[in-house]
């Protein structure tokens, strides 16, 4: 019995030192979903400007709403840390938004095949915001911040109903209206 004692002893201690590090690194991956979100605010009209889609574009339009409203929530989250919300540089979105952008300049205007293009750039969004989310949430669990796992939680559920969304969209007729455009 004195050796289990010993052990979570070490391995409370090591927790407690863990904690900060862990915490700092935390507090690290929100900036870094915060600066992601915010760019995707900016670039969000542009590819909602080029769907041709209107199942599509409304796709597009309730995502900017939602996405401008995760922001908040971030900053409500930087709040409950008691700190000033803040962004660090996020590769990864500028990366994907890049790619986005590539696409519509590489497909014609006005084509289904352009919403193929914009679907799937818009996934790899998804799916990039869905694992920071769902990340973020264990880390906020497993560091006691029941609160803000909630808050990254709603965001995360959102993200998901985006993805399955695109993908209903593009199963419902883009893709194959897509396959026989010249």
């Amino acid at each position: 019995m004195a050796n289990t004692s010993k052990k979570t002893q070490k391995k409370s201690t090591s927790g407690s030192k863990s904690r900060g590090l862990l915490e700092k690194f935390f507090v690290d991956q929100l900036k870094d979903i915060y600066y992601a979100e915010k760019a995707l605010v900016k670039a969000l009209p542009k590819m909602q400007k080029n769907a041709t889609s209107q199942e599509l574009v409304n796709a597009f339009s309730t995502h900017l709403d939602q996405t401008r409203e995760q922001v908040t929530r971030l900053e409500e989250v930087f709040n409950l840390m008691g700190l000033s919300p803040s962004s660090k540089k996020c590769e990864a979105m500028i990366g994907l938004i890049a790619e986005g952008e590539s696409i519509m300049e590489e497909t014609k205007d006005d084509t289904w095949t352009r919403d193929v293009g914009l679907i799937v750039a818009a996934q790899k969004i998804e799916h990039y915001e869905i694992a920071s989310y769902g990340s973020l949430k264990q880390l906020a669990t497993t560091m006691g911040m029941g609160d803000i796992a909630k808050i990254l939680d709603e965001t995360l559920k959102e993200e998901k109903e985006t993805d399955l969304l695109l993908t209903n969209i593009a199963e419902t007729g883009i893709n194959e209206e897509a396959e026989v455009e010249d």
